[in-house]
């Protein structure tokens, strides 16, 4: 397919830009435009790369779209969970899915507190983080949590479930009734209305199966995007070009950190068959945890922390020794920035989710949504890395505001370096790009509502007329 975009603004002036067999084949002044040439006429919108986000989880996004929403701002007390869930369809077998839940809505639940607010269907809610799931009793009883040896099953001191399940998404997706996994087409769509050309999808510990759901989405265009997969198992082979295998994906759970030779032995046995780790970290104490691992286990070019939710301001420069990445996401900020403030110790709300820091001291930052945990949107990261503002309007860590052109840049830097150079339009590079309906100063304000056209390895796979 050869497509010549008209008049767009780049840095060096407006230019048109040839795609040919999925590349940017030439850009220049009034190039000459093939016979079989599509033209768009850009009206002197900017062209960018196209965005990557660099931690996203595509089945829970896509679950989550068929849920009911258990937390704030939709539900804030047990009457509006209670609600909720009278009021949610049931999947295919009967279940209720809910997401979204902070134990602020009615405390950290368990089987009987989920009885007396819907017993009659079995319900499984997460928590918002997505570290734990409760169950109900028929929930409970039908997963078969009473025989269960998984170590993420909690049990009270007479060695009764509880009906907590903690990390074990997969383990418990196996207990549950079979229904196929979710269908990617939508989140696929959203995606690349945004302007994402790829994805890193960053959910841990995926089975062989799993690998084909997302391979065989992405092959039949239901999620067009590039995929790099973390949680891939260790010699995955077979993947089209268009799909890779990252760092290995692993989670320090704040309430379990492992000791140190375990999480030693862990990375070494990644590394050991050429992949580096990607580990997810969400306080201080985890951070300096994994830190140590890694010098006693040695780096990994490909090494990275996922989240880094809170950093000490004395471990911005352990990073940066290390040039170690960090993949965060302020977007959080943004969602939830009212609850850090009301909740946490100021020392904390000040180091959480850095940017400027990282960036100044010379530490790779990559940009991500986290969704659905986080917003989806990659405009509205940027926009929340750039003000700072909770949803109530106040600012949390004003000091790690940085420039929505920079911000951008984060999410234009490739899959393999989550805190490299951005991508750039220049000849021979993959056509992944995004046409936006005006000047990229206008367009970084306006969010995604500016996003015109996105083209995915020299294939338009969203365009809005107008």
């Amino acid at each position: 397919m050869t497509v010549v975009f008209r008049q767009v603004a780049l840095p060096e002036g407006h230019r048109d830009v040839l795609i040919d067999d999925g590349v940017i084949a030439g850009i220049g002044a009034d190039l000459p435009i093939p016979r079989d040439a599509e033209v768009i006429d850009a009206r002197h919108g900017a062209l960018i790369p196209g965005l990557h986000d660099h931690h996203i989880h595509l089945h829970a996004l896509a679950a989550a779209r068929a849920s009911v929403h258990c937390g704030p701002p939709r539900v804030t007390d047990p009457d509006g969970l209670r609600a909720a869930l009278a009021g949610a369809d049931a999947d295919s077998s009967g279940w209720v899915r809910g997401i979204g839940y902070v134990e602020t809505v009615a405390g950290l639940l368990d089987s009987s507190d989920l009885d007396h607010l819907h017993a009659r269907r079995p319900v499984r809610v997460q928590h918002r983080s997505g570290a734990v799931w409760f169950l109900n009793t028929m929930a409970s009883e039908a997963a078969g949590l009473a025989t269960a040896e998984h170590p993420g099953v909690e049990r009270d001191p007479s060695g009764t479930p509880t009906g907590r399940v903690w990390r074990a998404d997969d383990w418990l997706r196996s207990r549950l009734p079979d229904t196929g996994p979710p269908d990617l087409s939508e989140v696929g769509a959203e995606l690349a209305r945004y302007g994402v050309t790829g994805v890193t999808d960053a959910t841990p510990d995926l089975s062989p199966a799993t690998v084909d759901a997302l391979v065989g989405a992405h092959t039949h265009d239901a999620v067009p995007q590039r995929l790099h997969l973390l949680g891939a198992p260790t010699g995955t082979t077979g993947l089209p070009d268009t799909v890779t295998v990252g760092p290995q994906k692993i989670v320090l759970a704040d309430s379990d950190l492992p000791d140190l030779a375990s999480l030693c032995d862990r990375i070494r046995l990644a590394h050991n068959v050429g992949r580096g780790v990607a580990v997810h970290s969400v306080t201080r104490e985890s951070l300096i945890l994994l830190l140590a691992a890694l010098d006693e286990a040695g780096p990994h070019p490909d090494d990275r922390i996922e989240h880094g939710a809170i950093i000490a301001p004395d471990t911005v420069d352990d990073l940066r020794r290390r040039n170690l990445p960090v993949v965060t996401q302020p977007g959080f900020i943004a969602d939830r920035g009212n609850d850090f403030v009301d909740r946490l110790d100021a020392t904390d709300v000040g180091d959480l989710y850095r940017c400027r820091s990282l960036v100044d001291h010379g530490v790779p930052l990559g940009l991500s949504s986290d969704a659905p945990y986080g917003p989806e949107d990659p405009w509205e990261v940027i926009d929340a890395a750039a003000t700072r503002l909770a949803p109530d309007g106040r600012t949390v860590g004003a000091d790690e505001r940085i420039g929505r052109t920079t911000a951008l840049g984060r999410f234009l830097t490739s899959a393999q370096q989550p805190g490299g150079p951005p991508r750039s339009i220049r000849v021979g590079a993959p056509a992944d790009v995004v046409l936006l309906d005006r000047v990229l100063d206008e367009a970084l304000a306006a969010g995604s509502e500016a996003v015109r056209c996105t083209m995915i390895r020299g294939r338009v796979v969203y365009r809005r007329d107008g």
